[in-house]
């Protein structure tokens, strides 16, 4: 794992998931609690390492990914965070998925905020959206308390989603390269 990927915030650290996550990731995405909202559903267990093999190879091939969330304090797995090109085109998305039962600790919040300052500021992403259900208030609550606003709402299997987009000017580094373009 290259540690310039890890993040750490007041009371999370966020590494890039791999195989040692495998466990706590089949919890979390079996779990209905935590994941029955989540585009494509609660999972199996064989998809959740599908998955996690997918997600090892975007962090290689994008510069950005999925991060277990673990607790600084003692390394306990909390859930994930993340962005991930969305599948339908809306272009990178943030994702998080928590444990239901450290949920209302603001630990949602404070990972998803990492995630976004990443995704803008090192990976040089100018427009990240996540997308919520309507009556998802928690998420809602989420991404605006990060600054993402309500760009676009559409309907998905009878469900009306939000649509929350945060847009910056992302300025580019001048290298000799891009000094003689």
């Amino acid at each position: 794992m290259n540690p310039s990927l890890q993040i750490q915030t007041g009371r999370l650290v966020l590494r890039p998931v791999g195989w040692a996550d495998l466990a706590d990731l089949v919890a979390l995405k079996t779990d209905p609690r935590a994941y029955a909202v989540m585009l494509g559903g609660v999972r199996t267990p064989n998809l959740v390492a599908d998955e996690l093999a997918e997600e090892i190879r975007a962090w290689s091939e994008q510069g950005f990914g999925i991060w277990a969330i673990r607790v600084v304090q003692n390394g306990s797995f909390v859930g994930i965070v993340g962005l991930q090109t969305r599948p339908d085109g809306r272009g990178v998305g943030l994702r998080f998925a928590l444990s239901p039962l450290v949920r209302g600790q603001g630990f949602a919040s404070e990972a998803a905020g990492a995630a976004l300052r990443f995704g803008h500021d090192r990976a040089g992403l100018s427009r990240i959206v996540a997308v919520a259900r309507e009556d998802n208030f928690a998420s809602r609550t989420v991404l605006g308390s990060i600054g993402m606003q309500v760009c676009e709402q559409f309907i998905r299997d009878g469900v009306a989603l939000l649509v929350f987009e945060s847009v910056r000017t992302v300025i580019q580094s001048q290298t000799p390269e891009t000094m003689l373009r």
